[in-house]
């Protein structure tokens, strides 16, 4: 028998877990962190209407959707008043619209503009992904390529970052449908992250007409989706890739606290609800575990909660020193947070106070970072080093 003291470490856990802290881990949570010096940021175009992404076109000009279900165009740093026609049905309703946008990675031959976004009902709705043709005012020759096959209830976690791979598939978020009691299939929706015979809480992966890759981790297992890429996923808003190494890096949305930046790796599970270190909305953790073998542990837990948004890797030589670094937006606290990467290791952070809920950060063609405000009125900004 164990005595007492030996006893004491495990009494603590048990009381930390019932009154809400942490699951135990090795991954240190990442609370405040110092400012980034040595940039400003300068205002390019007001007057969008929560923004969600944007994309650069070869000719300079760029695409911005509207989570309301627009698409503008912006040409000559000026944002033309007339939305783009030829869009899909759109669902404006809660964390859902039009969000990510990716043109086709050959867009002088094959003039394909990607789009996801929320379809159907508050009660019975599912992220889509379509394309269309842009001709310069609209998007002709419209298509569905692929939509969740099941739907859902309410206006939660619709995932929906978008992000090419170099063989020309691409890669698509599907959040896990929703924070309890949303329900599916009379279990708490979020239990489908772990289920491989649905789409929820899942990346896929689709080749550039929506079909799906031979080569998928699971199109041999019986009752599995052959679009999954990987699994366990609670609600991923920013994908992004570093083009030297290959590596795909992804953030998540935890509940209250657990944030996740994960690197991602084919077939594997990245094990929400099962093992996390968010704790619900209401205080308990959601699961004992914040660590498990077969899981790969976050790179970063951010807790409390950044509410992390688009996601960028850095390849340019415009700041000094920053070249091969993560930008993730925070859509909680109105930052940036800048990720020093040592390989596949997080050696640190800080962070780039915008003021404004942060929704995109991409890196433009010409190797400069942008960025998207969710605002009412929202904005495009670009980071400028301070000499510029």
């Amino acid at each position: 028998m164990k005595s007492p003291s030996a006893l004491l470490p495990c009494l603590l856990v048990c009381v930390a877990l019932a009154h809400g802290a942490s699951p135990p881990g090795p991954v240190k949570p990442t609370g405040d962190v110092p400012e980034a010096r040595g940039w400003r940021a300068e205002t390019l175009v007001k007057g969008l209407e929560h923004p969600w992404s944007i994309a650069w076109l070869p000719d300079g000009s760029a695409l911005v959707t509207e989570r309301p279900g627009r698409l503008r165009l912006i040409r000559d740093g000026k944002l033309d008043p007339t939305p783009i026609g030829g869009l899909p049905e759109i669902l404006s309703h809660g964390q859902g619209g039009l969000m990510d946008i990716a043109p086709h990675p050959d867009f002088e031959r094959h003039p394909w503009v990607y789009l996801t976004y929320a379809t159907g009902t508050s009660e019975a709705n599912r992220t889509a992904l379509a394309r269309g043709r842009f001709t310069g005012d609209r998007l002709a020759d419209l298509e569905i390529l692929f939509q969740n096959p099941d739907t859902k209830s309410d206006g939660q976690h619709f995932g929906s970052r978008l992000l090419w791979l170099p063989d020309k598939t691409l890669l698509m978020s599907l959040g896990d449908g929703g924070n309890t009691p949303v329900s599916f299939r009379g279990e708490p929706i979020r239990r489908q992250a772990q289920r491989l015979g649905t789409l929820f809480g899942k990346i896929v992966r689709l080749d550039e007409h929506g079909g799906v890759p031979a080569d998928n981790p699971f199109t041999r297992e019986v009752g599995a989706r052959p679009e999954i890429h990987s699994l366990g996923h609670r609600n991923i808003q920013g994908l992004t890739r570093d083009p030297e190494s290959g590596r795909v890096w992804a953030t998540e949305h935890g509940a209250r606290g657990g944030d996740e930046l994960n690197l991602i790796i084919p077939g594997q599970n990245y094990g929400w609800p099962e093992v996390t270190y968010s704790k619900e909305y209401w205080g308990p953790a959601i699961s004992d575990h914040g660590q498990r073998a077969d899981v790969p542990a976050p790179k970063v837990n951010w807790t409390p909660s950044k509410a992390p948004s688009g996601l960028a890797y850095y390849s340019g030589d415009r700041y000094p020193g920053w070249k091969g670094q993560l930008f993730s937006g925070a859509l909680k606290f109105g930052q940036i947070r800048k990720i020093q990467l040592d390989g596949e290791t997080v050696i640190g952070e800080e962070k780039l106070t915008i003021g404004q809920r942060v929704r995109d950060v991409r890196q433009g063609p010409d190797g400069y970072l942008y960025v998207l405000t969710d605002q009412r009125d929202g904005a495009l900004l670009r980071i400028l080093p301070l000499d510029r």
